[in-house]
């Protein structure tokens, strides 16, 4: 009798629980229906790539034969090329070099605009203009900058009667010279980040600071800079991933050179896949980066939950 009841009480329990599915089901069907197309093109265009890379990258594809599973071979293909190494070490520091230079700029930049009385939009745009530009022409402008004849820095250089420089051309230069474009394009998108949450500070925090008689320095360190940590932490890992991808730069400029002084990973991913055709390889160095990435997705996450959590 007993049994008969628990049996009874569970199949009514899966009746509710369908019967509940069904209602919340209808109730969001449109919604559903119109993020379906979205989903599809996500699950194309996104997903299918990455589950297709991470198969590829332990087979070798010759474009000509079938596919072959070789396993681990192209890890190790990929390991024990010197070239890994150096990329790494070539991306690590311009990440590096990036964050000393592009990280601060915007915040800078940011605070002296909040800071005029006048023309504040005026410089706005001005900082913002570089954004604009299409990233081949800002490259073949910065180019141009460097050349090491009628280039418009050693021209400056000149000008102040100091000695020219071989921006791309040396070993021990090129990699800052790509960092210095790097902040130049990217410094006013950041800068317009910086300034929204500069205006969201409550001004009575700096009429107390004042009527304190502090002065703009202990307001920077006491009020602006607490107020955008939030941002600030996330900008950090934000820009930390986003340097990591760099390829546009070294390749169109330097084409990893000088002797393989500005390689990254994704110029050597690159060349792997399309100058030597090793697709399992290139795949395989894509998965690294992958995983490196995802530990940084992963902090950017754990950061963001942390801090709403704070401020609730």
């Amino acid at each position: 009798m007993r049994e008969s009841l628990t049996t009874r009480s569970a199949a009514r329990s899966r009746t509710g629980s369908r019967s509940r599915w069904r209602k919340i089901l209808a109730h969001n069907l449109a919604a559903y229906l119109f993020l379906l197309p979205a989903l599809i093109l996500f699950a194309t265009f996104s997903w299918y790539p990455i589950a297709r890379g991470f198969i590829i990258s332990f087979q070798r594809i010759d474009l000509i034969n079938p596919p072959q599973w070789v396993g681990l071979d192209n890890f190790r293909h990929v390991l024990s090329d010197p070239l890994f190494f150096r990329a790494w070490r070539n991306t690590l520091q311009f990440t590096l070099l990036a964050l000393l230079l592009g990280y601060l700029v915007p915040v800078v930049l940011a605070i002296a605009v909040n800071e005029m009385r006048h023309a504040r939009a005026y410089f706005r745009l001005a900082f913002y203009l570089p954004v604009i530009l299409p990233p081949m022409v800002t490259i073949l402008l910065w180019k141009w900058f460097y050349d090491p004849g009628p280039g418009l820095a050693n021209s400056v250089l000149r000008l102040l009667g100091l000695s020219q420089q071989p921006w791309l051309q040396s070993p021990r230069t090129a990699m800052f010279s790509l960092v210095i474009m790097s902040t130049w394009a990217n410094a006013g998108g950041t800068m317009l980040l910086y300034l929204a949450a500069l205006q969201g500070i409550p001004a009575h925090l700096y009429d107390a600071a004042e009527i304190d008689g502090a002065n703009l320095w202990q307001r920077l360190i006491h009020i602006t800079l607490p107020q955008i940590r939030t941002v600030m932490l996330i900008l950090l890992v934000l820009q930390i991933i986003g340097t990591m991808q760099v390829f546009t730069e070294p390749f169109v400029m330097t084409d990893g050179g000088p002797v393989n002084a500005t390689i990254t990973v994704l110029l050597l991913l690159y060349r792997y896949a399309f100058k030597f055709q090793n697709f399992g390889a290139a795949s395989a160095l894509g998965l690294i980066l992958f995983v490196v990435l995802v530990i940084f997705s992963l902090l950017y996450l754990w950061l963001t939950r942390k801090t709403m959590s704070n401020e609730l």
